[in-house]
């Protein structure tokens, strides 16, 4: 016996008023190849004798396990009995349908072989009211978006199954087609095996006949759910005429066009930057609403800030729309590049842009929650902050630092500015990244890039003695210039405060 055949498979079976058919399809099972199955079926809250049916086929076949729940419909059952399966490959199988003695078997082997295949299946019959071959088109993620060509039936690997939320309970009908866009959205192969493997039972009652009228409801939801897959395979979202929907879709993108950037190491969240104008619309935490909005979001175990900026005035919407780029796309760039010099700055998931012929709208940036807990307006607003003397000291030496890099923060401003106190360090990043300028930055910039900080003269000349050395300036010409040129409304509240004390 091969490795592969030792590697359990488990045979989830959902059943509701099955008891005309579930015998069947459990002996269909029973009779694999496959040495190593579990099987496990879900009572789905039936209302007819299913029950007995399952209490005599676990009397007669103890190792098969069962469960029972309310009736919530077959995606909370498969869910259900996936949850409760300990075996590496998941098979679901519908309670009237059939499976073919050898397909376990050999899908096992491939699956064990090839990690980038993420499904086996294999050529599908009809059989009961109607009768024939089940006309299957070959597999493609473009043709998947349009249409499904994969019948639930498909044996693939759990771990797989977990980085997906499983079959959705929202969608009646198409839910199998709803988890194939989920489990194959991102990568992996489908292989067919060239052999009759399941056996559809055709009947009244069957799912192909009572989901004919669920179209449009399940095609907004799929447009909700898997937006980015849509637009990446549609050039936009699914229509109703579904055929239609990447030419309905060009012509959409020469009135309204769109830009949306994810970070390739964070493929994961793409659904949440795709849907970034809803989301921010209707979800998330306000932090900050002035003439942006800040918003943080949990999202697939992740802390994210976005940030909506502004409308623009028409003028520079036309500008914004046609020759330069958006804040949101500038704040993911500069961040991209950030961390690619050694520059701490919150790391970068994505951001969106909108705009209505050559007129910008709207964007958005999205970027990874900082750890950095403190701003320098903490060092302000405290006098008695820990260690508040070394902390200015390392912000001079990373000023220095990111002007040795030909950085240049044009609102380097006390918001702007974060850090964390650790045991053998002090960690510092930069946000609000829309308005860096990169190239040489000489001793006159370098003081001037100061200006904004609004602290008293003692502790700008902390920072000053961190900065001179590092660039390899005088400290008294850095001390002299860096207090000369900082904002007039600056001095004159600490003069102000000097008078008084």
């Amino acid at each position: 016996m091969g490795e592969a055949q030792t590697e359990l498979v488990s045979i989830v079976i959902p059943a509701y008023n099955a008891e005309k058919y579930l015998e069947e399809t459990v002996d269909s099972a029973l009779a694999s190849s496959y040495p190593s199955l579990e099987i496990i079926i879900v009572n789905d809250g039936s209302s007819d004798n299913t029950q007995q049916v399952i209490d005599r086929i676990v009397a007669n076949h103890p190792q098969i396990k069962a469960c029972q729940q309310k009736n919530q419909g077959v995606s909370v059952a498969r869910n259900t009995g996936i949850s409760k399966a300990t075996g590496k490959y998941i098979l679901p199988l519908d309670a009237d349908d059939l499976i073919a003695p050898d397909y376990i078997e050999k899908a096992v082997d491939i699956l064990s072989k090839n990690e980038r295949v993420k499904m086996v299946n294999g050529l599908g019959e009809f059989f009961g009211d109607r009768q024939g071959a089940w006309n299957l088109k070959p597999f493609s993620r473009r043709l998947l978006a349009r249409k499904n060509m994969l019948y639930i039936s498909g044996i693939f690997r759990k771990t797989d199954f977990d980085k997906t939320d499983g079959f959705c309970p929202e969608i009646k009908g198409p839910e199998d087609w709803d988890f194939w866009i989920s489990l194959l959205k991102r990568g992996g192969e489908v292989v067919r095996l060239p052999q009759v493997c399941l056996y559809y039972r055709i009947h009244a009652n069957s799912k192909r006949i009572a989901n004919k009228n669920k179209k449009k409801e399940a095609i907004s939801i799929l447009n909700k759910r898997h937006k980015a897959f849509f637009y990446r395979e549609l050039g936009g979202k699914l229509h109703y005429r579904r055929t239609w929907s990447r030419l309905f879709n060009f012509f959409i993108r020469l009135i309204k066009p769109e830009r949306i950037v994810v970070n390739k190491d964070f493929e994961i969240l793409d659904e949440f930057v795709y849907n970034l104008p809803e989301l921010f619309e209707n979800e998330g935490i306000t932090i900050h609403s002035l003439r942006n909005t800040l918003k943080t979001f949990e999202y697939k175990g992740y802390k994210i800030v976005v940030k909506s900026f502004h409308k623009p005035n028409v003028v520079n919407r036309f500008i914004y729309g046609n020759f330069r780029h958006s804040k949101a796309r500038r704040s993911y760039d500069y961040a991209k590049k950030l961390n690619g010099l050694g520059i701490g700055t919150p790391t970068p998931i994505g951001y969106y842009e909108q705009k209505c012929v050559f007129l910008f709208t709207k964007s958005y940036y999205a970027s990874l929650e900082s750890d950095c807990i403190n701003k320098f307006t903490d060092l302000i607003n405290n006098p008695q902050f820990p260690n508040r003397n070394e902390v200015l000291k390392a912000i001079g030496r990373f000023t220095a630092t990111i002007h040795e890099k030909g950085i240049l923060h044009h609102d380097y401003s006390a918001g702007n500015i974060l850090f964390l106190q650790k045991e053998d360090n002090i960690e510092i990043e930069l946000i609000d990244l829309n308005r860096i300028e990169f190239g040489k930055v000489d001793l006159e910039k370098g003081c001037r890039n100061f200006e904004r900080l609004n602290i008293d003269t003692e502790c700008l000349e902390i920072m000053a003695r961190e900065y001179a050395p590092a660039r390899g300036f005088e400290p008294r010409v850095c001390i002299d210039n860096i207090l000369s040129m900082r904002w007039k409304k600056h001095k004159t509240n600490y003069s102000a405060n000097k008078n008084l004390t």
